[in-house]
Order: C-alpha cells, then sequence, then structure tokens
C-alpha cells in the first residue's frame, strides 16, 4: 500500500454510501463541509459506494493528495451503513475492515478469556 496507516495518527471512515464517481476534490468537500474536518491534517479519510466490493482513500501526505481505490476481486467489506456519519477507527479496526469483518467487534479473544483461568 502506499500508505502506511499504521503511521498516520486519525483514521476516519465516512458510513453510508458515497458516491465514488467523486475525485478528490468531491470527497475533500464531503469531509469539510458535511463533517466539518480539516483534510489537511494527518488523517487517512474512507468512502465506500454502494457496492461493498470497493472504497477510495484519500490522505494528504503535505505537498498534494493521495486518492487510492480499491476494488476487491473476491469477498466484501463490512462496511457501517445503518447512518451516515464519520467515525474514526482504530488501527485494529481498520485491520478487521480489510479482513472483512465489522469495524465494531462485541469483544476481542482477550477480552473474552480474562478471568476465565
Amino acid at each position: 500500500m502506499l500508505v502506511d496507516y499504521t503511521r498516520i495518527a486519525h483514521i476516519y471512515i465516512v458510513c453510508g454510501k458515497t458516491d465514488l464517481r467523486r475525485g478528490i476534490d468531491g470527497l475533500a468537500t464531503i469531509v469539510k463541509d458535511e463533517y466539518q474536518l480539516d483534510v489537511y491534517t494527518d488523517a487517512l479519510f474512507l468512502f465506500c459506494g454502494v457496492r461493498s466490493d470497493r472504497f477510495k482513500m484519500l490522505y494528504w501526505d503535505g505537498d498534494g493528495f493521495l486518492l487510492l481505490y480499491k476494488r476487491l476481486e473476491n469477498g466484501k467489506l463490512r462496511w457501517p451503513r445503518h447512518r451516515q456519519e464519520v467515525k474514526q477507527l482504530s488501527q485494529q479496526q481498520l485491520r478487521w475492515l480489510f479482513e472483512g469483518l465489522k469495524v465494531e467487534q462485541r469483544q476481542s479473544v482477550h477480552s473474552a478469556s480474562q478471568g476465565q483461568f
């Protein structure tokens, strides 16, 4: 991946559906106007369209924007669709999303095993 998301301070996911025909300017406008977030900070913004097998990521690298587009050949993302909002994700939640899991897990294996021994 061109962007090492483990070194990015903030990761935001735009829940719901976004028109993926939009380019850098259109996606940056969504971030600024609809969610009042600064697109020029150390942040990665994720967008998903109607299909859950493709998404875009917008990132300011200090002297320009990167717009990454990925289409999965097998499988679908478990993108949060319940409302139109933006959520900040942890790096673990981003890994879950990329692995086809929900970003909100009920409990981890670690927390489930506490107090069991």
